[in-house]
């Protein structure tokens, strides 16, 4: 069966045009052109991933993304958001709502296609044969997309849980920057901003107070790892 994607964009002309791109690639697709609607189409279709302009009437793309990503009904659907601004906090805002990534406008319609494949790849699963990996008081569940520390089960958006996975395959073992871009975002290039700012998110969800504290490591210029610090 066809994944839906929804294309949310004031831009009548803009969204019709990435509709038929997506159409032409096997996807059935959505339109909608305010916010309001958007959200009212996000319940009533269940798409398998909604592309998503930040600038729309009636209600922003913000807050659409605040909504989705709250509610355990719709929080799995992938969110790609679209900006026309070049600030830096409008970004890092939308993925502290949980947005799996985003691009700015005008934007090459191959790479939007590129990231629509990969949400949609890693939505549907790892291609992994290991479905269990634990240790110590970490457990993490491929099939379910369920992560465990300490018993406790750990609030993970659908990009956070990716990196994660990637950095617990190679458990205490660093991962390059450009592998983690390759692996998450099926690009040799991302806007590190991205990838720090769930790194950081990360870094904070995992912190439990307790020791040993499972650790997601940036180290300047060589990678990413995920390590137990003992602590004092």
């Amino acid at each position: 069966m066809a994944q839906k994607i929804l294309v949310v964009d004031d831009e009548e002309s803009l969204a019709q045009f990435v509709c038929r791109a997506l159409r032409q690639q096997g996807y059935k697709t959505v339109c909608a052109y305010d916010g309001d609607n958007a959200l009212s189409l996000i319940y009533e279709e269940m798409p398998d991933l909604v592309v998503l302009d930040l600038m729309l009437p009636l209600m922003d793309g913000w807050e659409i993304c605040r909504r989705v990503k709250s509610d355990d009904e719709t929080r799995h659907i992938p969110i790609l958001m679209l900006t026309a601004r070049s600030s830096a906090e409008d970004v890092v805002q939308g993925l502290d709502l949980g947005a799996d990534d985003y691009m700015r406008k005008p934007f090459p319609l191959d790479e939007l296609l590129a990231r629509v494949r990969v949400l949609l790849r890693r939505s549907q699963g790892p291609a992994d044969n290991k479905k269990i990996i634990e240790d110590r008081d970490f457990k993490l569940d491929t099939a379910e997309k369920e992560v465990w520390l300490r018993g406790s089960m750990i609030d993970l958006s659908p990009t956070e849980y990716s990196i994660l996975e990637v950095l617990a395959r190679r458990m205490g073992h660093t991962v390059s920057r450009d592998e983690l871009l390759r692996k998450i975002w099926g690009l040799g290039s991302c806007d590190t901003r991205t990838v720090d700012v769930h790194m950081s998110r990360l870094r904070r969800k995992l912190d439990d107070g307790k020791k040993p504290t499972l650790s997601a490591q940036t180290l300047r210029g060589r990678g990413y790892r995920l390590t137990w610090e003992e602590g004092e």
